[in-house]
């Protein structure tokens, strides 16, 4: 059972994002400082799971990939989770009353290792929906674990600072061809000006951070050999700013598998954990290059830190460990 303790922080997570919320419905792509805070724990770490494009009502193995998160989140005390976007399928949520909100994520993620703050960025489908739904307050007095805001920060003791980036409306495709989706762009347009703030706010944030690792999260690739590829707009605009601040790891979601690339100009490892219900997708692309692990498959991803290392494992639906790696930094003396 949950302490008393946690439990107020959790409270308290929740009564202040709510303010946060309204804050960033405007158009000017505020980078949400503060109100965010996750203690470490008693030994000085931090852990959480990782999860992406998962919203199906239970369907596609999401209840039991589900299922597997709680038992690796109860081996690994996580402090929260962090979600990839695209967390509610095919199109978004229809309003802060649309039964689906329940379906695939209060009923659905149940364990009590997981009744901890769940931090949500926006994906693609999830503006092809009511996209400011997803970002009301109305959702937490159903359940206060969800957070969704659309560029955020969380910092934990300085020991990591967690980079939440809305990376929906960097992809111009989505408002050129839309084909025949409908995307909610209210507080996105105009979009040039959109993106230039949301590169300007992470660059001053970046600058300023003091964080020991730096961890960006979006919903789309930066780098994958899987169905969706590169973002090459991420790569021309966001990609510059992780190398010249020395950001540790890219998070994303939206192809639906696991895997980690390295950068082949930096120390960024590139992070897919796509994974949460629909995948096997079947298509692996040629270009390979950093390619240190891939899973065309269902499942999640694990991250636990310290001031001086870094260890993520993969799981397959099953719970399996398919791929884990380390890294580790030198403590900076004065």
């Amino acid at each position: 059972m949950a302490s008393s303790s946690a439990l107020s922080l959790l409270f308290f997570a929740c009564f202040s994002i709510s303010i946060c919320v309204i804050t960033n419905s405007s158009t000017t792509a505020e980078l949400i400082r503060g109100g965010f805070y996750q203690p470490t724990k008693v030994d000085g770490s931090l852990s959480f799971l990782v999860v992406g494009d998962w919203g199906r009502r239970g369907n596609y193995n999401q209840s039991l990939v589900a299922h597997q998160m709680g038992v690796v989140g109860e081996k690994l005390g996580i402090n929260f989770v962090v979600s990839t976007g695209d967390n509610f399928y095919d199109d978004g949520l229809k309003g802060v009353d649309d039964p689906a909100f329940e379906d695939s994520f209060a009923n659905i993620y149940t364990a009590p290792s997981l009744k901890k703050p769940w931090y949500n960025v926006l994906g693609n489908h999830d503006y092809r929906g009511d996209a400011l739904a997803q970002l009301s307050p109305v959702l937490r007095s159903i359940d206060c674990r969800f957070v969704c805001l659309r560029n955020f920060i969380v910092n934990a003791d300085e020991i990591v600072e967690l980079f939440f980036v809305d990376t929906t409306p960097f992809v111009r495709k989505y408002f050129t061809e839309p084909e025949d989706h409908v995307y909610d762009w209210r507080g996105v347009h105009p979009r040039d000006k959109y993106v230039a703030n949301v590169i300007k706010e992470l660059e001053t944030a970046l600058g300023e951070s003091r964080a020991k690792w730096k961890i960006v999260v979006g919903h789309h690739t930066i780098r994958s050999i899987s169905h969706h590829g590169d973002t090459q707009e991420l790569a021309h605009l966001l990609l510059p700013l992780l190398r010249a601040y020395n950001v540790d790891f890219y998070v994303n979601g939206h192809d639906h598998c696991l895997q980690r690339i390295s950068d082949t100009q930096s120390s960024i490892q590139f992070l897919t954990s796509g994974g949460g219900s629909k995948a096997w997708r079947g298509y692996v692309g040629s270009n390979r290059d950093g390619l240190e692990f891939f899973y065309d498959g269902q499942g999640f991803m694990s991250v636990e830190i310290t001031e001086t290392d870094a260890d993520i494992v993969y799981y397959d639906v099953f719970g399996k460990r398919l791929h884990h790696f380390k890294m580790s930094k030198q403590l900076q003396t004065m």
